[in-house]
């Protein structure tokens, strides 16, 4: 058997070796060392060398009877924690108690065992000669700093021993209430917010062992009232009395509370007070669940005849009432729940953890609390609102998407009647979408001008000549085919679009009519009637026509302007001001359908008009032998002087009969159909050559 060999690792360190260095601790002149370790819960002396037995005055036994803290009588509990740490070793300068009760200024370094559950602390008296000069130097300095920062307007702490003040200035006292002498030691710290304590020393001893740092930290004042801080610490070390720090404070207590009132209002509704709909989308977003279902619900709420309050009571009556609204609305909800107001007289409601049953039940109690009567101008109403209920399903892949629906929710409870609570569901919402699919098509549409004008031909009765066309749009989608005016017209009007669509149509007529007098010449059509919605009468219609016409080179007369009797009757006055501004460019104007709108005879007196367009209907009519509407409106037209247009001829009767009644125009597929842009080309140039 081969004898064994024992390894020795080259950082092993003899027994021999180790009894050594005890030894010579034990029986060192130079340095007193003590072992500190916890016994039944208290910090005692197990050991210490021959010279700490000299410099304390106690022998070994006495020092193991004592508790640790009672040889640093200036120590807090907090701060032996901080001497004594079990991740490094630390070094203070502080004052020692011996037996006779006098107190030694020593450097106490205390250095942990691997453990951790002993520390081997070393005494070094600093009272000699040198340091005394080194301390006089320190004092010297600490004497300055103190003329600089005592009347400085930023609060200031100074410490030359670890945690302990050595200065504080004006501004810290005034900022905390108390005096300088309170807060030298350690007493600063009983000024910091307890949530805050701990952050400010990790802070403050991260800085003893060099650098800097910051915190944030609540001061408590003597009063009681609390200023947030941010305190900046540097290191500071003092040749002979060891590190520590220079702080000072920056009071940043108005500068939040001001960055809060911003906050609040950027996000929140001045009138009000409610989150607005900025907020709103946040907290949806924040509390929605990508296909999470049926526990997030939103209740858009729009009231009924607000605008009656308004236009009757005046709009700080409509501001009181919002405002009470408001208020009903926060009463009623969850505690929890989001109360928004959207814009306008709209309101939403966020509720978490709820079912479809729950939010109708949620919307309801809102029903009822705004029909509560209030007083408004000393007149007693009654609010209600239409209301939409969207819960979020498994469908609702985004968070708009729930408020989105909610609204489309509102507007089918407005469209059902005032007071209504509707619920959206899934037929409702794939409606909805497919119609905003539709609306973003015809946007695309009308910007690319893929709307196209067809052209139908107008007769005049005299000599059976055509003398004019309508205008008509046509939209052909590429995936759903010819889409109706019937459909897209409304839905322009709906949403905005409308304003592009007539300008379209406008430029497009215009362009035309060039074409066709530089192809035709005196075989072109004479003029184009152009149908006008009633959301373009406004003060903007009259440059429009007059910047269509100048780009294309026409005159004004080759124009004709139709509008149906209801959007003259909206607003008689600034409908009958925009018609003579039309009538003063020399563009002609005239009603469309008449006889199927509302309309006031006495208004259509002195509305500017040149001719009045008989509706279809009423022509249809002839051919069952009930000529009696179409003749009163053609004799109406006359006695006022106005020309006429009989829509609808279907038949060559038809057209005899009108003739004979004494129409001016005839218009409708007996006498020509509507013609695309080309066909119309050539249609008038064959008709010009047989006329």
């Amino acid at each position: 058997m081969p004898a064994r060999t024992r390894v020795v690792d080259e950082h092993e360190v003899s027994a021999e070796i180790v009894a050594t260095v005890f030894h010579g601790v034990r029986v060192s002149d130079a340095m007193a060392i003590l072992v500190v370790e916890p016994v039944d819960g208290v910090l005692r002396v197990s050991w210490g060398n021959e010279k700490a037995v000299g410099l304390l005055g106690l022998a070994l036994e006495d020092l193991r009877a004592l508790a640790f803290h009672v040889l640093l009588p200036s120590l807090s509990p907090a701060e032996l924690k901080l001497l004594l740490r079990r991740e490094r070793a630390v070094s203070m300068a502080l004052p020692v108690r011996c037996a006779s009760g006098a107190v030694v200024d020593c450097a106490v370094t205390a250095v942990p065992s691997a453990a951790g559950r002993r520390w081997s602390v070393r005494l070094r008296s600093t009272a000699n000669e040198t340091e005394r000069a080194l301390r006089a130097t320190a004092d010297a300095s600490e004497r300055r700093f103190s003329t600089l920062t005592e009347r400085s307007p930023v609060p200031t702490l100074l410490s030359e021993q670890g945690m302990r003040l050595a200065h504080v200035n004006d501004a810290f006292c005034t900022l905390v209430g108390a005096q300088a002498e309170q807060l030298l030691g350690t007493g600063w710290m009983t000024t910091v917010h307890p949530e805050d304590l701990d952050g400010v020393i990790e802070q403050a001893v991260a800085v003893l062992d060099g650098g800097e740092g910051e915190a944030r930290a609540r001061l408590v004042h003597d009063d009681g009232g609390v200023r947030t801080t941010v305190i900046r610490f540097s290191h500071l070390f003092t040749p002979g009395v060891g590190a520590g720090f220079v702080a000072t404070i920056e009071d940043v207590t108005d500068r939040l509370a001001f960055e809060a009132r911003l906050a609040h209002q950027a996000n929140h509704d001045p009138l009000t007070g409610l989150p607005n709909r900025t907020l709103l989308a946040d907290h949806v977003i924040d509390h929605f669940t990508p296909g999470g279902g049926g526990r997030l619900a939103c209740i858009f709420l729009d009231l009924d005849d607000f605008k009656v309050v308004n236009d009757s009571l005046g709009h700080a009556a409509g501001d009181e009432l919002l405002v009470e609204v408001a208020r009903r609305l926060r009463a009623t909800v969850r505690p929890g729940d989001l109360v928004a107001r959207f814009g306008g007289d709209e309101f939403v409601v966020v509720a978490e953890d709820v079912d479809e049953d729950d939010a109708v039940a949620l919307a309801e109690r809102i029903g009822a609390a705004l029909r509560d009567p209030m007083t408004l101008g000393g007149v007693d109403v009654r609010p209600t609102a239409s209301v939409g209920v969207t819960v979020q399903t498994a469908e609702h892949v985004a968070a708009e998407e729930l408020i989105r629906d909610c609204d489309i929710a509102m507007y089918q409870a407005k469209a059902g009647g005032k007071g209504r609570i509707t619920v959206l569901d899934q037929h409702a919402r794939a409606e909805a979408r497919d119609k905003l699919r539709l609306v973003a098509d015809l946007r695309d549409a009308i910007e690319r001008r893929e709307i196209r004008c067809v052209y139908q031909p107008i007769f005049s009765t005299a000599d059976g000549q055509p003398v004019a066309v309508e205008t008509l749009a046509r939209w052909e989608h590429p995936e759903r085919g010819p889409i109706s005016p019937v459909t897209f017209v409304p839905l322009a009007e709906e949403t905005g679009l409308v304003s592009g669509l007539g300008l379209l149509v406008l430029d497009e007529t215009c362009r035309q009519l060039a074409e066709w007098d530089a192809q035709l010449g005196e075989a072109a059509p004479g003029r184009a009637n152009v149908n006008v919605s009633a959301l373009q009468l406004d003060a903007h219609l009259t440059g429009h026509v007059q910047s269509a016409l100048e780009r294309h080179g026409l005159r004004p007369h080759r124009l004709s302007i139709e509008l149906t009797e209801s959007a003259l009757m909206k607003d008689p006055a600034s409908a009958r001001e925009v018609l003579q501004q039309l009538r003063a460019l020399g563009v002609q104007v005239s009603i469309d359908d008449f006889g199927t709108g509302y309309s006031s005879l006495a208004y259509l007196r002195h509305l500017p008009l040149d001719c009045l367009k008989v509706d279809r209907s009423f022509v249809a009519e002839l051919a069952d032998g009930h000529p009696e509407i179409t003749s009163a409106i053609i004799a109406l037209a006359g006695s006022l002087g106005l020309c006429t247009v009989a829509e609808g001829v279907e038949t060559l009767e038809q057209a005899e009969e009108l003739t004979r009644l004494g129409a001016t125009y005839l218009q409708g597929f007996s006498l020509a159909e509507p013609l695309s842009a080309a066909d119309a080309t050539t249609w008038f140039a064959e008709a010009g050559a047989t006329g």
